[in-house]
């Protein structure tokens, strides 16, 4: 199976899929998984035959495991990261912590997928960054207004003046970012910055935020991270 394409003619939305796994029998279901619904699929069974075939293949999707013989998988990531390749990536792990989800978003990761994982979630994330790439919706630059946030250079600054993040400020910046002029929720923020779907009971999301609007909006003219009563926060240039 490694090394092998699978699928069918391409049809319109039809993707080039590289799924990067070690465990040939994971490897085989994903595969075969993503060969029923039309896609064309390469497997590469280790980090450094992934990393060739990345390097040297386009791709619309990498489906790249954390952890890798040879090279694990982030370290993959940003090796592809650093050669300017914005192939949207979906990593697979059995690290389901917070801090393994931030560590792989951070390293280039534009999705994470907890293993076990069920069939029909691995699809609709496979499918939904498929329509994303379609789009050309996974930009290098995020702005709104004077607030830019380089995802390549991993900066950001406002007017010019950079601003210093720290990593969970960052994944809440980029979210409001994506869905500028959008109220966005507290529950959809615990999900997809924190990784819960429930409401721990505490104010860490307004604790959070509230931090991050004194470094985004203060000493501006102009606050474009705004507080929507009731519902959520809302990142727009003006009403």
């Amino acid at each position: 199976m490694y090394g092998v394409a699978l699928g069918y003619p391409l049809g319109h939305n039809d993707m080039k899929i590289l799924v990067i796994e070690d465990d040939g029998e994971t490897a085989d279901d994903i595969a075969h998984t993503l060969q029923k619904r039309g896609h064309w699929v390469i497997v590469a069974p280790d980090g450094n035959s992934g990393l060739a075939l990345g390097m040297t293949m386009a791709f619309d999707l990498l489906i790249v495991d954390r952890r890798l013989p040879g090279l694990d998988g982030l370290s993959l990531v940003r090796t592809i990261r650093d050669k300017g390749s914005l192939m949207p990536v979906l990593f697979l792990s059995a690290l389901s912590g917070i801090d393994d989800r931030v560590a792989g978003l951070n390293g280039g990761g534009d999705d994470y997928l907890s293993k076990p994982f069920a069939v029909a979630e691995l699809i609709a994330r496979v499918e939904a960054l498929g329509r994303r790439a379609s789009l050309g919706t996974v930009p290098s630059i995020l702005a709104v207004a004077d607030l830019v946030m380089d995802l390549v250079a991993r900066t950001v600054s406002r007017a010019g003046r950079p601003i210093e993040l720290l990593p969970r400020e960052w994944q809440l910046l980029e979210f409001l970012l994506r869905h500028s002029g959008q109220v966005v929720t507290k529950s959809m923020l615990l999900e997809h910055v924190w990784g819960t779907r429930f409401d721990p009971g505490t104010s860490v999301v307004e604790t959070h935020v509230s931090r991050m609007r004194k470094k985004v909006d203060e000493g501006f003219g102009l606050d474009l991270i705004n507080t929507v009563r009731g519902v959520g926060y809302c990142l727009r240039a003006g009403d």
